[in-house]
């Protein structure tokens, strides 16, 4: 008897609120109907393996499909990201995290970037102990096994059953497998633990693969359940085939392991409705489109590229106010949806969302017989034409008098959603989908058209069925007998063969994406990523067909989760921990010609830090984290004008010296202020005031660190000495004027035992070498102390009001987000740099290629940029490619000409800026990969580095080996303005 073709894909999406199902035949797609089989919407039961196997029941009976023509059934589901949106105690597990640091990373605790309330939530406990590794690969500490049993005893004495174990440079660990042996000692004592392994969550940045891990244990009980069910439902159909997750990415993973990593599944909801768009609009639309998901329980919006892919996110993501380093779709959520609560509330305001009544919509909306007033009933009520409930349920005389302001509400939460993810004030098309479209207006501000599909109601559902295989290879590989050329070669192979192994269709894997990334001062070693993505081959056999039921099975317990309701009160306003900021109208706190720091203009220094450092520096994130607790804990952070120093004032420096990639991994310990103990307990005196060494980048916040650390406690100068980010130390605007060394004694300490003296030298370029000479045997990251120097000397040499100029370009950067007008973002940090005649932007566009290699211990390497116009539209005004060569930092901005020859439009010293076009913080150049939107800001850099041939020879092309390079400066350098003399006092009152 011939065998039964399977060529039919099941798509199921799972939401909150409502099951959408579709069974589609890939090989009709082109056809007027798509290739839709059947399609089926239902509520969403308690146990959603009922609703699955509903939805299905319901399509092969309408379409008299037979379960062994399916290929597979590819499941996506919010219930997972809605869990932590709505921070539900019920589904959301209590975990303790084990942190094997050593003396590392203590100042910046787990969860400490965390919105207060969901932190509360979820961290039940948190430990340090020994363990970690360094970026060489070589052991910050080995773990201690009874260390890690003590610990353990104390977190199942707590009854927490969810573990997260995350170590120092754990992805690249494949030696001593740390968190392997850790985790394995925790389960002998407490073998009832789910323990989850950072490494296998997410990769390099420490805080973010944490934030990630932590995340994905806390729904790991709730999603093994969810899943179990869901492959529960397609037993009892007796369906003989893979059952599929989908994952952020819009690819598709094994259910299997899916229930280990459900956090990969988070942003799926809406990237299934947004392939899912593509997919209804093929041939159509042929321009970029927002796509606007309005669900049971929450409304997703996103930007859909001219190409038919969405819009990738940055290079870090948060998740519900939780950064994490997942790249996905770039989507905004917002808690409106059909089951959205409508409240009154005591001031008069009317409220929707963002809490919901979710799947049990049928059994507590009003329409339903209900005491819940959700926005489906608002919408019923407005709606003759809709068939859902009973409309005379609704109790006229309450809802009647609310249904215009419920509609105006409606509308400005879907228009501000848009604008908001919008990168141009210009009009873009609108595509409505989900099952909650019904409730949109026909017309929205900043919609150059409003489309709503046939089978909209149903597009993450096929985009579920449309989902794609991948194959995603992440490793560390010697380059010693090969080049990295020929070593991308071999891993994109075994990415393209494990995308097959998956269940793709080899003649259709291609690989999407690639990465290299040289891991610094480490000798011949880097860390390739690639991705390989091709069709699922819906003709094999190989595959095993029968669904592989997840173990540790409870389904007696798959019971209906309920929402812990937490109060009455507007879940918004409980929720804000600081209130809004008017930007516009903020003065900072100056006493006394004392500038004293507040959160606010700490993350706008933060963000202006990294911008400054011209790609490189490290990102401040990690510290700023650091110098917040330290306020938060009772530190004063003062920063004061260079011109109100003494001129026999002794004026300290330190700051980190090391590998970017190092410092995002090893959060700093006690070496920054160990450095600076060590050195004035040898020279016996103290110094007056602290300044930062660059302020780009990390260091930047360094000063205030040591300023506001108990051991200190002194003032920050407002400048630094370089007014950007440099490689090395010495190039610093010190030397330009003193050709002896300048910071003697120094002292650099790298936090594990190790301590260092620099007493004599004859060039500072002598002290760099030779500290950098220890610097890969001492973990690549190091804290340095400079030798003070004198009041007079600092107001002769400093770069001044670095910290002011900082700050003003954050607040810009925060204003433009604000006002939702980060396509103006470039300007407005151009007005607070010194105007056109200062700054301008170079080009904008999309990054296309990355090379990088190694060189003593610095990443050397190109990125190419094609130009875009960034308004989202499908076109591009600019046109052209670009290249910055970079050695940390960037070095040149170069246009390639038509004829192959390059014109080059910026060098050093002027800044090269590279910042995310859709949110305008920085990027780095270890961040850089494909796909990312940016802007290229061109600086004029202060006058210390131009006005000599010493500071060009130092600070300029030659000071990077470039000797055929001639400084062109972009225009002309206006010192920043001092926020202590323009905020320090009122101006006079001049009368006529």
């Amino acid at each position: 008897m011939a065998r039964t073709v399977r060529n039919l894909r099941i798509g199921v999406d799972v939401g909150g609120t409502n099951t959408d199902g579709v069974i589609l035949d890939p090989t009709r797609s082109s056809e007027p109907g798509r290739g839709i089989v059947a399609w089926h919407k239902a509520s969403t039961t308690g146990n959603p393996s009922n609703g699955i196997n509903n939805a299905i029941t319901k399509m092969f009976s309408n379409s008299k499909i037979h379960p062994d023509e399916v290929a597979s059934v590819t499941i996506g589901t919010t219930h997972f990201i809605n869990a932590v949106v709505e921070r539900d105690a019920a589904r959301l597990a209590k975990v303790a995290v084990v942190r094997l640091c050593g003396p590392f990373s203590k100042g910046v605790p787990p969860c400490i970037d965390w919105p207060a309330k969901l932190r509360e939530l979820i961290l039940g406990y948190y430990c340090f102990v020994d363990g970690g590794l360094g970026v060489d690969g070589n052991l910050i500490s080995e773990i201690d096994e009874d260390q890690i049993r003590e610990q353990a005893k104390i977190i199942k004495s707590k009854g927490i059953k969810s573990i997260v174990v995350n170590s120092v440079f754990s992805p690249i660990d494949v030696l001593y497998k740390q968190e392997e042996s850790a985790a394995e000692v925790i389960r002998e004592l407490y073998p009832e633990a789910d323990v989850v392994i950072s490494k296998e969550v997410a990769n390099l940045g420490f805080l973010e693969r944490e934030n990630a891990a932590i995340l994905n244990a806390s729904i790991l009980p709730f999603a093994r359940r969810t899943i179990a069910s869901f492959q529960s439902a397609i037993s009892r159909l007796k369906l003989q085939c893979p059952v599929f997750i989908t994952q952020n990415d819009g690819t598709i993973l094994l259910a299997s392991a899916a229930s280990k990593l459900p956090i990969r599944t988070f942003s799926s909801g809406p990237t299934n409705s947004m392939r899912g768009a593509a997919f209804l609009t093929q041939n159509e639309i042929n321009e970029a489109m927002m796509i606007v998901d309005i669900g049971g329980t929450t409304t997703d919006v996103g930007l859909l590229l001219a190409n038919g892919f969405p819009r990738q996110a940055a290079a870090f993501s948060e998740i519900s106010g939780v950064r994490t380093n997942f790249s996905y779709s770039d989507v905004r959520s917002i808690g409106l949806g059909g089951g959205s609560i409508v409240r009154r509330w005591e001031d008069g305001s009317l409220t929707v969302g963002p809490d919901s009544v979710g799947y049990q919509l049928p059994e507590k909306a009003v329409i339903f017989g209900g005491d819940v007033p959700t926005a489906t009933d608002y919408t019923v009520l407005d709606d003759s034409k809709l068939d859902i409930g009973d409309r005379s349920r609704v109790p006229r005389d309450v809802l009647d008098k609310n249904l215009s302001e419920f509609k105006a509400v409606v509308k400005n939460m879907l228009e501000r959603a848009i604008d908001t993810m919008k990168t141009s004030a210009d009009d873009i098309p609108v595509l409505l989908v989900g099952g909650g479209a019904i409730m949109a207006p026909d017309e929205l501000v900043g919609a150059s058209k409003v489309v709503k599909p046939e089978w909209s109601g149903v597009a993450n559902a096929i985009g579920a069925a449309t989902a794609r295989v991948s194959g995603i290879i992440d490793t560390i590989e010697s380059t010693d007998t090969m080049t990295p050329t020929r070593v991308m070669e071999e891993v994109s192979k075994r990415a393209i063969q494990k995308a097959i192994e998956n269940g793709a269709k080899a003649e259709t894997v291609q690989v999407v994406e690639m990465d290299h990334l040289p891991l610094q001062y480490i000798a011949n070693k880097s860390r390739f990523v690639v991705k390989a993505v091709g069709d699922f081959d819906f003709t094999r056999e190989t595959l095993s067909e029968a669904p592989n039921l997840v173990g540790r099975l409870e389904l007696d317990d798959m019971t209906e989760f309920k929402k812990v309701s937490s109060s009455t009160k507007d879940p918004y306003k409980e929720d804000s921990e600081v209130d809004e900021v008017d930007i516009q109208s903020y003065k900072p706190n100056i006493q006394a010609r004392d500038w004293i720091i507040s959160e606010i203009d700490l993350a706008w220094i933060t963000t202006g830090c990294y911008i400054l450092g011209t790609g490189g520096g490290g990102s401040p994130y990690g510290h700023m984290l650091r110098l917040r607790e330290i306020m938060r804990n009772g530190g004063i952070v003062r920063v004061i004008s260079p011109d109100d120093l003494k001129d026999d004032d002794l004026v300290g420096c330190g700051g980190g010296k090391g590998s970017p990639t190092v410092s995002m991994e090893k959060l700093a310990g006690d070496e920054m202020m160990q450095s600076q103990t060590e050195l004035y307990k040898y020279m016996k005196v103290k110094p007056n005031a602290v300044i930062a060494l660059e302020i780009g980048g990390g260091n930047g916040l360094q000063g205030m660190i040591l300023g506001a650390s108990t051991n200190m406690n002194i003032p920050t100068v407002d400048g630094d000495w370089m007014g950007r980010a440099y490689p090395v130390a010495w190039q610093t605007t010190p030397v330009i004027f003193e050709k002896k060394p300048v910071f003697l004694p120094s002292t650099i300490c790298d936090g594990n035992g190790s301590v260092m003296f620099m007493t004599q030298a004859k060039s500072e370029l002598m002290v760099e070498r030779a500290f950098r000479a220890a610097l890969s045997q001492m973990g690549s990251h190091v804290g340095c102390a400079k030798g003070p120097v004198t009041g007079k000397n600092t107001k002769s040499w400093v770069v001044e009001h670095t910290i002011s100029l900082s700050w003003r370009i954050g607040r810009a950067v925060a204003l433009s987000r604000s006002l939702n007008r980060i396509d103006n973002v470039a300007e407005s940090i151009i007005s607070e740099v010194g105007g056109d005649e200062s700054a301008k932007v170079l080009f904008r566009g999309k990054i296309v290629g990355v090379e990088r290699t190694l060189r003593i211990g610095h990443v050397y390497g190109e990125v190419m940029i094609e130009a875009m116009n960034l308004s989202g539209e499908n076109g591009s005004n600019s046109k052209g490619r670009y290249k910055i060569p970079f050695k940390n930092e960037n070095i040149l901005a170069i246009r390639e000409e038509e004829d192959g020859s390059e014109t080059i439009l910026a060098s050093v010293p002027d800044l090269i800026c590279v910042i995310d076009a859709q949110n305008g913080e920085a990027i780095g150049t270890p961040e850089y990969r494909y796909g990312l939107l940016l802007i290229v800001l061109g600086i004029v850099a202060s006058e210390k580095w131009t006005s000599t041939p010493r500071g060009l020879e130092i600070g300029g092309p030659k000071g990077f080996g470039l000797d055929e390079v001639e400084y062109k400066a972009l225009g002309k350098f206006r010192k920043p303005q001092s926020v202590i003399d323009e905020y320090g006092s009122e101006p006079e009152i001049l009368l006529a």
